[in-house]
């Protein structure tokens, strides 16, 4: 699928620092942006994570349970909080969403591997539908899961084929260690392994260094990778048009 974008939205992204909400004003922006991407002609899937986050409000949590029964349901009660959110938003915009939760053994074996990229690929044929997946976290458990979605979007990339996988994250890209400025283009992953400080939120999970494993994954696999600000979603379209300074650029092999 010749123009496909992968987009990949943490939880840092998608839910207030304070208390690990839904940020309403983050997804009103990056609903726009997607669907601005959607009206010039791109085809679109969003790798959403958030759901975890969105539901520590509902059981009365400061920060990201460390228990797998109670991360699993804050994952059932916050699911639901952002598929209703993203419908919502993306209905705005005359366009519909699908939801596909998967764990790592849909992807590891041939006849269920087979079937999601038929379902994926038959949304896709749909330019009026965006799908919106995330990792499955109320059921998974650690042998069924992805690591985190930065995995889960490269994996996806790779099934569908796609040619761009955008992780949005907190910061504008990857930053250089010694200057602290934007590193624009990297040709080869292994040699800015050391730049990542693995920092995470309260509600998230992966840090620059599972970006990173991602990042890896994909560009070996012959996928264009851009790490951006997800803040900052307006950027998207300078992204994928190869505006320089708006991201971080991995090369793919």
């Amino acid at each position: 699928m010749e123009s496909l974008t992968i987009i990949k939205a943490g939880t840092g992204v998608l839910t207030r620092t304070s208390d690990g909400t839904l940020d309403g004003a983050s997804l009103v922006r990056l609903v726009t942006a997607i669907a601005g991407l959607v009206e010039s002609g791109h085809r679109c899937l969003l790798v959403s994570s958030g759901a975890v986050g969105a539901g520590v409000s509902a059981f009365n949590l400061e920060g990201y349970p460390n228990d797998l029964t109670t991360r699993q349901a804050c994952a059932a009660v916050g699911q639901a909080r952002l598929m209703h959110t993203y419908e919502n938003l993306f209905r705005n915009f005359d366009l519909a969403v699908a939801q596909v939760l998967l764990t790592a053994s849909d992807l590891q074996t041939p006849e269920r591997r087979q079937n999601v990229s038929n379902t994926l690929q038959r949304l896709l044929a749909s330019p009026r539908i965006v799908p919106i997946i995330n990792e499955n976290d109320s059921v998974a458990v650690e042998e069924l899961r992805f690591g985190d979605n930065d995995m889960l979007s490269s994996q996806v990339a790779k099934l569908l084929g796609a040619k761009t996988l955008v992780l949005l994250t907190s910061v504008d890209g990857l930053l250089s260690p010694e200057t602290n400025e934007l590193v624009e283009e990297v040709p080869d992953v292994d040699a800015v392994l050391g730049f990542a400080k693995d920092e995470r939120g309260r509600f998230s999970i992966g840090g620059m260094a599972s970006k990173l494993q991602a990042v890896k994954n994909s560009v070996d696999s012959g996928i264009t990778v851009h790490i951006a600000h997800g803040r900052k979603p307006e950027r998207l379209g300078a992204i994928l048009a190869g505006e320089r300074g708006v991201s971080t650029r991995f090369v793919a092999k």
